[in-house]
């Protein structure tokens, strides 16, 4: 069987999804959205670009056929070019698995090898701005691999990374053996009669092909990963004392959890009226929520706040606001849409003079986002600290509110969760702040206005969620205090 590094670079990621890679139906897997089309795209124009700054030889094959790969690739090797683009090598690693690595590039590099007075290095063309450890393991990969065709183990690998200076030198020293323990792991899992444990962790999960069919099992059982604030981490300080079910956590005393790994006096009694919460179906207060003087009120005019951004371009394209008018019974909605890149300042602009028109209200938006954007905004465009104080200092994160206080019966504290739990529904029903950035892509590409449309909706209701949220909060405080909230 053959080992290639992205098996050990998802490995890291998750052991349940290459186990599922060598042994699952494949009939059973996710289509590939189109954020993961993008990325994919994305990470080819990288390599294309670093590329470009170079003279490459490319062994000349049909994927699959890896022994004629390793043979053309060899033959380059033996000439001594200065850069090979996708070589391929293969090493025997025991009678059950072979190594096949294909790095980015194979470098010439001066010194000893069984080819002659040089040798190569590896380089990985990897997207990411920082050298993760999933990275300096695949280069440590291929790096066994190369030591084992040409001799001569190099004295280090290199990273291609997204940034000015996008060299990154491997210590191979510290990162050999341990890309060696976790191939041993790897293939530990490998011959496991059944996949490992489900965890559901959204951040890494939602791009993998095996979402559904893991979300599907972590359902069924009632995994407790499915429960907010539920890491890895503590998932498994809570296995070691026996809490593997909502209603064992439910009615676990917090002083038994407080002293765990990832646990203090504060998670603790978090996660345990959590865990109430999700059992009972009904929101619960915690044991430390905000004071009345913190808590959000209503006020005649509010503004709701909301931004799409294309990240790559460090771009905020759309600014939204929902100006709520609770005197006059109205709702307005403005969308300042940088139809271009160039147009971020004038619509930095047009937000700052509609705010301004509402000195008093405030301004509630969801996660710390646009707060931090509004003074990213400010400084780029030197906007006077005194014309930006006054609008920061209404700003009131609806998020932050409403999770220091209250525990959900929901799987996640995003937006859409919340707001769906409320009854609340988008438009675009499969729209998401990840399509936008691709939809936003293709607007720039191909002209078709109706992309700016749709991102200009989902935005919308992105504020009337806000809304609905914060209005939910209110009726909520003002239930639990006996308080009239105005």
């Amino acid at each position: 069987m053959l080992i290639n590094a992205e098996l050990l670079l998802q490995y890291q990621r998750c052991k349940r999804r290459t186990f599922l890679d060598i042994h699952g139906d494949r009939s059973q897997r996710d289509a590939p959205n189109e954020l993961l089309r993008k990325l994919q795209q994305d990470k080819i124009a990288h390599q294309m670009s670093a590329l470009a700054q170079m003279t490459y030889h490319q062994p000349d094959y049909s994927y699959g056929n890896w022994e004629k790969a390793e043979k053309a690739t060899l033959e380059l090797m033996e000439r001594g070019v200065e850069y090979i683009y996708k070589g391929v090598l293969l090493a025997n690693y025991s009678e059950a698995y072979t190594l096949l690595s294909r790095p980015n590039l194979l470098v010439k590099q001066p010194g000893q090898s069984s080819f002659g007075n040089w040798m190569y290095v590896p380089a990985s063309i990897e997207l990411g701005k920082r050298p993760k450890q999933e990275y300096q393991v695949v280069a440590a990969f291929h790096t066994q691999v190369l030591a084992t065709v040409q001799g001569v183990v190099p004295d280090t690998a290199l990273l291609i990374l997204r940034t000015k200076n996008s060299n990154y030198f491997v210590d191979l020293f510290k990162w050999m053996p341990r890309m060696q323990q976790i191939l041993e792991a790897f293939i530990e899992v490998l011959e496991l009669p059944n996949p490992p444990e489900v965890f559901i962790s959204r951040q890494k999960c939602n791009f993998c092909h095996w979402y559904s069919q893991c979300y599907a099992v972590a359902q069924s059982e009632k995994h407790l990963s499915l429960l907010p604030g539920v890491t890895p981490l503590r998932y498994t300080q809570l296995q070691d004392v026996a809490i593997t079910t909502l209603e064992s956590l439910a009615n676990t005393s917090p002083s038994t959890l407080e002293n765990l790994l990832g646990f203090d006096q504060k998670v603790a009694p978090k996660l345990v009226v959590q865990a109430k919460s999700a059992l009972e179906k009904r929101p619960l207060l915690l044991p430390y929520p905000l004071s009345i003087k913190e808590i959000t009120f209503t006020a005649p005019i509010e503004l709701y706040f909301d931004i799409e951004a294309q990240p790559d371009l460090d771009l905020d394209y759309l600014l939204g606001v929902l100006v709520v008018d609770r005197l006059a019974n109205t709702e307005k909605f403005y969308s300042f849409l940088a139809d271009k890149p160039e147009d971020e300042e004038l619509i930095w602009q047009q937000f700052l003079d509609l705010v301004w028109q509402y000195p008093e209200a405030p301004i509630y938006h969801f996660c710390a986002y646009e707060f931090d954007t509004v003074k990213r905004l400010a400084k780029l465009y030197n906007t006077p600290y005194a014309s930006v104080r006054p609008v920061l200092n209404r700003f009131v994160d609806v998020y932050e509110q409403l999770t220091q206080s209250v525990a959900l019966p929901i799987e996640s504290y995003a937006l859409k969760a919340i707001a769906r739990w409320l009854g609340f529904e988008w438009r675009e029903k499969e729209a998401s702040g990840a399509k936008c950035i691709y939809w936003y892509d293709q607007w720039l590409e191909t002209g078709d206005r109706t992309l700016l449309e749709i991102i200009q909706s989902y935005n919308e209701d992105d504020c009337r969620a806000t809304h609905r949220v914060k209005d939910w909060l209110v009726n909520f405080f003002q239930d639990e205090y006996g308080l009239q909230l105005a």
